[in-house]
């Protein structure tokens, strides 16, 4: 099911999601890799306040790549959430609502998404630079020596995420080897490349030329493109 949410993402919010949908982020979110959760541990470690607001808060675990002229920020596709396993769990219990990564997460991971009513999404692997069009703006607030890895705040429209661990303890992945013996659905795997192709859609080409030109050669869109060319001739 395709729902539309804005930040910040509350217990109220996380109670309408489920394992399996379709979420377009709308609002702020956070951008925050090992490195800066690392840094994060420490400050807490001294006694002292984090460097964001983690009440309600959204973190994507993600390092862009340099942002082109003109645009916010280079490509923006998701790390692997397994590194942040060993930190997730204090930053939920401090009040953070949300993680969007890719990957499995681990049992205290999971344990303390139902502990503190929140959810983890995942964003699309290798679609970074179209995933990049639904941030409107990012800045470094903290942690700049980190580079790539410093901590980013974010202005996204309709981010496309899926919901993989809900509120619940409800696991995609899991749900998706029960029911079809595999890592990941059929059903599913349409439903990402739907939304992969909306993207395509909607992506300036010259902007993205080089994806869109290699997309153009996989035999799926060869084929819409000849379909659509003899529809313009029966015009």
């Amino acid at each position: 099911m395709d729902k539309y949410i804005t930040t910040p993402i509350t217990e109220e919010k996380t109670a309408e999601l489920h394992a399996g949908d379709y979420v377009y982020i709308t609002g702020t979110i956070y951008v925050a890799r090992d490195a800066a959760h690392k840094r994060m541990m420490e400050v807490l470690e001294r006694g002292e306040e984090l460097p964001i607001d983690i009440l309600d808060s959204t973190i994507y675990y993600m390092g862009p790549s340099p942002a082109r002229e003109g645009r916010p920020i280079g490509s923006a596709g998701p790390t692997t959430a397994t590194r942040m396993d060993k930190y997730a769990p204090t930053l939920l219990d401090l009040g953070e609502k949300a993680m969007i990564g890719k990957g499995k997460r681990s049992k205290e991971v999971i344990d303390a998404i139902i502990r503190n009513k929140a959810v983890y999404f995942a964003a699309i692997g290798g679609a970074g630079a179209l995933l990049s069009k639904c941030i409107t703006k990012s800045e470094i607030v903290c942690y700049e020596d980190l580079g790539a890895e410093a901590i980013r705040k974010l202005e996204v429209k309709d981010f496309p995420v899926i919901v993989v661990i809900d509120r619940d303890g409800n696991n995609l992945y899991e749900t998706a080897i029960e029911k079809e013996n595999t890592v990941i659905s059929v059903g599913r795997l349409e439903r990402q490349k739907d939304l992969l192709k909306k993207y395509i859609e909607i992506a300036p080409r010259d902007e993205f030329s080089d994806i869109l030109d290699a997309a153009d050669s996989f035999i799926y869109f060869q084929s819409k493109t000849k379909q659509k060319d003899i529809q313009n001739e029966t015009k």
